[in-house]
């Protein structure tokens, strides 16, 4: 699932795709699982409270190691990226960074530099896979856990797809669909604290002052479960997305890709990337639990990182006709 969603995101920043078995690529996903794992664990906790202890504890260097290995990598395709730039053919976010780099090479404290390429390769390439294939995750263990659920899923893919591929324009003919999906985002909750953000000026909010460059963590978690908001708050409910008829309804609560103006820049790409992979693989296969084990095997405890995927599990693919 990773590697299938990293994919996505590889052909918009290099204007390619990797085998599955590429060793690169999986060295690729490698260090960022890692470090989205490592990042969420006790002892990074204890670092960002005592960073004095910083040399004594090994995951932090750990985590350092692979920023670099991934660093390294990106620095390497620039390279390869330069000694083909055609400006009159930019194949790639990369090739369209460079040739702006060019253009605005003599202006002073420009955004377009290598540092900053580094950093905007590295954080699409970590944020676009791991958090949709995390979803994709906990949506199929979830429809395992409801195959009722499951089943109107795949009766509303049979009305408005049958055998065909899905498309984006089918999402606004499958509500229930699309409620499910959203409903999934918001029981898995896979970015509870969201990503750390800082005020730019100075801001009072309520009575509270809150002084320019202050670490920001909004708690989405607690929107996400709100029960002024959710009739359901802590169970998988997708008539949370639905009106009285049946119909999808938007809800001013439902923020997994954050709010404001520092929302999750590709926000857009993994709601298409959510409805055309859970779509298909629904539409090709019923998911259900390996002989020998109940609903009740089923772990929903997350697992301990920066983001919650699930705890690992195995699952059977039943081919559907």
């Amino acid at each position: 699932m990773n590697a299938a969603v990293a994919n996505i995101i590889v052909s918009i920043l290099l204007n390619k795709r990797f085998e599955y078995e590429d060793s690169t690529f999986r060295k690729l996903l490698k260090l960022v699982n890692e470090n989205l794992q490592l990042l969420g664990s006790p002892s990074v906790m204890l670092y960002n409270v005592f960073p004095a202890l910083g040399s004594l504890l090994g995951t932090r260097k750990t985590i350092l190691q692979n920023r670099d290995e991934m660093h390294a990598f990106i620095n390497a395709t620039f390279i390869q990226h330069l000694r083909d730039l055609d400006k009159n053919d930019q194949r790639s976010l990369i090739d369209s960074f460079l040739l702006r780099q060019q253009e605005e090479k003599d202006k002073p404290n420009g955004y377009f530099h290598n540092e900053n390429l580094r950093s905007l390769v590295s954080n699409l390439f970590s944020a676009g896979m791991e958090t949709t294939s995390t979803t994709l995750r906990w949506g199929l263990l979830l429809m395992m856990k409801y195959p009722e659920i499951q089943n109107k899923v795949q009766e509303e893919i049979v009305k408005v797809v049958g055998s065909s591929q899905p498309r984006i324009e089918h999402r606004t003919k499958m509500p229930y669909v699309d409620a499910v999906i959203h409903e999934i985002q918001r029981f898995s909750d896979i970015v509870p604290t969201n990503i750390p953000h800082a005020t730019t000026v100075d801001v009072t909010l309520k009575g509270y002052f809150i002084p320019k460059g202050t670490q920001i963590m909004p708690l989405l978690t607690s929107v996400l479960h709100d029960e002024s908001q959710w009739e359901k708050p802590y169970q998988f409910y997708p008539e949370h997305f639905l009106d009285s008829e049946g119909k999808f309804i938007k809800r001013e609560a439902f923020m997994p890709f954050s709010a404001g103006r520092r929302a999750c820049l590709g926000e857009n790409l993994a709601k298409v990337e959510l409805f055309l992979f859970f779509t298909s693989l629904l539409q090709r296969f019923t998911f259900q639990l390996p002989p020998g084990t109940s609903e009740d095997d089923l772990d929903f405890t997350p697992a301990v990182g920066f983001t919650t995927p699930p705890m690992p599990h195995q699952l059977c693919a039943l081919p559907r006709s």
